[in-house]
């Protein structure tokens, strides 16, 4: 995505943009942001089309039409506004490469992916055509590859341009030298099967990394296509047969879209996609760009030099005892491990030490430190380390792929919430009501050990240094992250009968992608109404668990016991554990 130039507009109807997508012989394509928060693409035709009135009607009719396209492959249109001065169109934004921007970087993809790939793209096809439309440009780079399928896009505007007084204008023509059908190229008119031709030829790029018709000129391509047969490369086996199929020089010897889908995926391009189907690079490829969404102006002012903090650092030393409260003025030290011998002074506990509820100013925290390389409140960093399919070892609790991919899917879907996503990572401001998730560099209060998320007041009963019966046993239920919006796999507890101090049990936790992490947990307090543990990472975990120390809580729910974690890193995890034995 490239920076607005300060020639093009910075709002188009009720979108703000941030930023230019691409450019094309019919328009340009924006990454818009509504007032509600989501995120769109924006396509604004050339000026000189605006003033063409056989275009604007030909535009309106075909927007009109491409709202009614709804398949589970395409990119929906949200808005429109044939008649604005410069017309536009707005449609969701998926959060992918475009297949040639994709096959440009990684090379060519594995044949698994190529078939969901074609399966994908023919179902849309046949919905497209049952609707009366015909697509006519059919491209690599009108196909995005997210991590829930391919989508087809760019309907509506290379269409209404057919038949314009405009398409005399030099170097304008409808469709792709190298993917349109003979008939478009021949001026005989474009049916269902001209998606289909290109629909091959896009199989064949996508499979080999070169398209099937090459040469160095726009007329050499269209000379090729015309008279020449395609170069189908590395192809092989069914792949090679349904590509020749669709690139057939007669439109009546092609396959439909619904033929070419079933070849390539009897039970649907959704079983394919279901269970994986880009490979590594592009999965971790995508995960990055839906962060860097994210991370993209909200309309927040930037400013050079020191910028004041929403609410009290946590992680610097302590401001002199003679320092006015207020703005500006530092938080306590750390605590880093409340069991760990400390500077505490002589004749104080380290409640009273560290503030909270023996005697701390109200709304005081005590931190958890953060990584060295830790990103600074307020953005997010993901790492990601993906695979296409699982692997022994592979990332367990850590939020680098089970929130991006969620992240990315939600964004192919249209519906993501920035501010939902964004609460756990960053609390601030002045609202700081009960029940909200601590910030990066926050924990609960160490000296009360208040609830990490399991709601109620905060329990003051003396801990009896052994654990009730109704918390001992083995423990297991499915776990969610981020207020619910995140799978986060099956959390095993077993409860040990132990004092505090001792080691309670060990948490192990099966992630949807099938990666395994372990916790161990360390018995801080024990109550009939709570039970709470400090949680660290097992030395055994594969490097994508995260290790670093939290602390967790476990209260009885019914017959079953609630699980909820301060850690932000993963998401703040909830889960309602059933007794297995």
């Amino acid at each position: 995505m490239q920076p607005l130039d300060v020639d093009e507009p910075a709002t188009v109807g009720p979108y703000r943009l941030l930023g230019r997508l691409g450019s094309g012989g019919m328009g340009r394509v924006y990454l818009g942001r509504s007032a509600g928060g989501r995120t769109v693409a924006v396509k604004i035709v050339h000026p000189h089309f605006a003033l063409d009135e056989e275009f604007r009607a030909r535009f309106r009719r075909e927007v009109a039409a491409a709202r009614r396209v709804g398949g589970a492959w395409t990119a929906p249109v949200l808005d429109a506004d044939p008649d604005a001065p410069v017309p536009w169109v707005a449609t969701a934004y998926a959060a992918g490469p475009s297949l040639a921007a994709a096959v440009t970087d990684t090379g060519p993809l594995p044949t698994h992916t190529v078939r969901a790939l074609g399966a994908g793209l023919a179902e849309a096809l046949a919905a497209v055509h049952e609707l009366g439309l015909v697509h006519r440009d059919v491209k690599p780079s009108n196909v995005l590859l997210t991590l829930d399928g391919p989508l087809l896009i760019d309907f509506g505007i290379a269409r209404a341009t057919d038949g314009t007084a405009s398409l005399t204008s030099t170097g304008v023509s409808i469709g792709s030298p190298g993917y349109m059908s003979p008939e478009q190229i021949l001026g005989k008119g474009a049916t269902g099967a001209a998606d289909v031709f290109s629909l091959g030829a896009v199989l064949t790029y996508a499979a080999t990394g070169e398209p099937p018709f090459r040469g160095d000129s726009s007329a050499a391509l269209l000379y090729q296509v015309v008279h020449e047969a395609p170069e189908l490369g590395s192809l092989a086996g069914e792949l090679r047969d349904i590509a020749a199929a669709c690139l057939a020089k007669d439109p009546s010897a092609r396959p439909t879209p619904a033929e070419v889908s079933r070849r390539l995926a009897p039970e649907g391009a959704a079983r394919l996609v279901a269970g994986g189907w880009l490979p590594g690079p592009l999965v971790e490829q995508v995960s990055r760009s839906a962060v860097r969404l994210l991370n993209l102006d909200t309309e927040e002012t930037a400013h050079s030099g020191p910028v004041a903090f929403d609410t009290p650092s946590q992680t610097e030393p302590p401001a002199p005892a003679s320092s006015a409260a207020g703005a500006g003025v530092f938080g306590p030290p750390p605590v880093m491990n409340p069991d760990e011998p400390s500077a505490t002074p002589p004749g104080k506990s380290p409640a009273s030490a560290t503030g909270g509820a023996d005697g701390a100013p109200a709304g005081a925290h005590s931190a958890v430190p953060a990584p060295r390389d830790a990103p600074p409140p307020g953005r997010l960093s993901v790492s990601v380390a993906a695979a296409s399919a699982p692997v022994e070892g592979a990332r367990g609790r850590r939020l680098s792929c089970t929130v991006v991919l969620a992240v990315a899917g939600a964004l192919a879907a249209g519906s993501l919430v920035l501010g939902l996503l964004l609460r756990p990572w960053s609390q601030g401001g002045s609202d700081n009501s009960a029940g909200s998730a601590p910030s990066l560099t926050e924990a609960p209060t160490k000296a009360s050990d208040g609830p990490t998320g399991g709601g109620g007041a905060t329990d003051t009963t003396p801990s009896p240094g052994t654990i009730p019966a109704r918390y001992l046993g083995t423990w297991e239920g499915s776990a969610t992250g981020l207020d619910g919006t995140v799978p986060m796999g099956t959390f095993r507890l077993t409860v040990h009968q132990v004092a505090v101090g001792a080691e309670l049990g060990r948490l192990t936790q099966t992630d949807p992608l099938g990666g395994v992490c372990t916790d161990i947990l360390t018995l801080k307090r024990a109550t009939p109404t709570r039970l709470i543990a400090a949680s660290v990472g097992a030395k055994g975990n594969h490097g994508g668990c995260d290790p670093s120390p939290h602390q967790i809580e476990l209260t009885p729910v019914g017959d079953d016991l609630k699980y909820t974690s301060d850690s932000s890193a993963e998401g703040n995890p909830v889960a309602v554990l059933s007794r297995m034995e």
